[in-house]
């Protein structure tokens, strides 16, 4: 089953966005949403959890984590 049946074209635009972006910063997917998160000016702060060591490990680079104005940007566009 793919990610298709749940979300519509945004939804994939913004996926397509991430993946893109994680890989050439060589880190994680949900690191990467969550310093988008933190990057929009009406956030305070984003606030994510986890139930095993596995998903723990993949928000964990979020505390290193900034994206450029060209990612924010990106994304934006993306969510758009």
């Amino acid at each position: 089953m793919g990610a298709g049946k749940y979300l519509d074209d945004k939804g994939l635009r913004i996926l397509a966005a991430l993946d893109a972006i994680a890989a050439q910063r060589r880190t994680t997917v949900a690191a990467v949403a969550l310093a988008w998160f933190r990057a929009r000016p009406a956030v305070v702060a984003p606030i994510a959890s986890a139930r095993t060591p596995e998903q723990l490990v993949e928000l964990l680079p979020l505390a290193s984590l900034r994206l450029t104005d060209d990612e924010v940007a990106k994304l934006n566009a993306a969510s758009a």
